[in-house]
């Protein structure tokens, strides 16, 4: 009796592990192309936040240097004209100086601008999300700013249960609001994060941590395009498993956590490296 049944469970675990190695297949292929964005799109982030802090240290110096400039051009070129020491030539280079000098004051004061103005569009960004999730937990959506990027961190437990990846009704409530203040910024692209705790996991289709975070924010993507009409083209999809942890997860509290999925409003990176273009 024992061995007939021990041979039944062989034989049902060799016809599910077929079906599942079809599903993980088609999956890993997803995960492949979806990760692939996620790098590019990640080293966009990383290249613009490194840009962004060369810009302000170069903008400090150069108003060092512009404040020198001013202070002592003015006042050398009129003692030199007043002595008749230079040529009306090297006084009119010196004055394409000055006049260098200034435009270059304007480049700065706009690049100033162009910075404080980001700034506060994600100021206003963050208030608009924080306006129309009012009546959300605070436990359960987290909105703020960090370098030139709006990050809207939402609880796995609001959208989805244990090991899944399928949306709760709960959950499409809190996207549709999010949609929502997304939609009133047509030139924004984002990105969705899938995160996930350390526990390991396998079933049907999903191998590992990493298929599930993938899932995850497929899953997400899916709702804003089909639900709430989002263009699939301001979207990108990506999964970070257990590895961008928020807290330990070495309690049931910090793994709660670290399972969420992350909703980052990207920069307008085209035209933000063009700013910075030398003038």
């Amino acid at each position: 009796m024992k061995k007939s049944l021990l041979i039944a469970l062989a034989c049902t675990y060799l016809f599910s592990g077929c079906v599942s190695q079809k599903k993980f297949k088609a999956q890993l292929a997803k995960y492949d192309t979806l990760k692939t964005n996620y790098d590019k799109v990640d080293l966009m982030l990383s290249d613009c936040a490194s840009e962004r802090e060369k810009q302000i240290a170069r903008i400090a110096v150069l108003e060092e240097e512009l404040a020198y400039a001013k202070k002592n051009g003015s006042a050398m070129l009129q003692q030199l004209s007043d002595l008749s020491v230079i040529s009306s030539t090297q006084s009119e280079s010196i004055k394409k100086s000055l006049d260098n000098i200034n435009a270059k004051e304007g480049y700065i004061r706009n690049l100033q601008t162009e910075l404080s103005r980001k700034d506060s569009l994600n100021m206003a960004l963050v208030l608009n999300l924080k306006g129309a999730l009012q009546d959300v937990n605070d436990e359960d959506v987290n909105i703020k700013v960090e370098g030139s990027a709006v990050f809207i961190s939402i609880s796995d437990k609001m959208l989805f249960a244990s090991g899944s990846y399928n949306i709760t009704p709960r959950a499409k409530d809190v996207l549709g609001k999010v949609a929502s203040v997304i939609k009133a910024q047509p030139d924004v692209q984002f990105m969705v994060e899938g995160h996930t705790d350390n526990k390991a996991i396998r079933t049907g289709a999903i191998r590992d941590n990493w298929d599930l975070s993938v899932l995850r924010s497929a899953s997400v993507v899916r709702v804003l395009q089909k639900q709430y009409g989002i263009d699939p083209s301001r979207m990108i999809a990506a999964g970070r498993s257990e590895y961008v942890s928020v807290s330990s997860n070495d309690t049931p509290e910090g793994r709660s956590m670290n399972r969420r999925t992350r909703i980052v409003i990207l920069p307008q990176l085209d035209q933000f490296f063009k700013l910075m273009e030398p003038k």
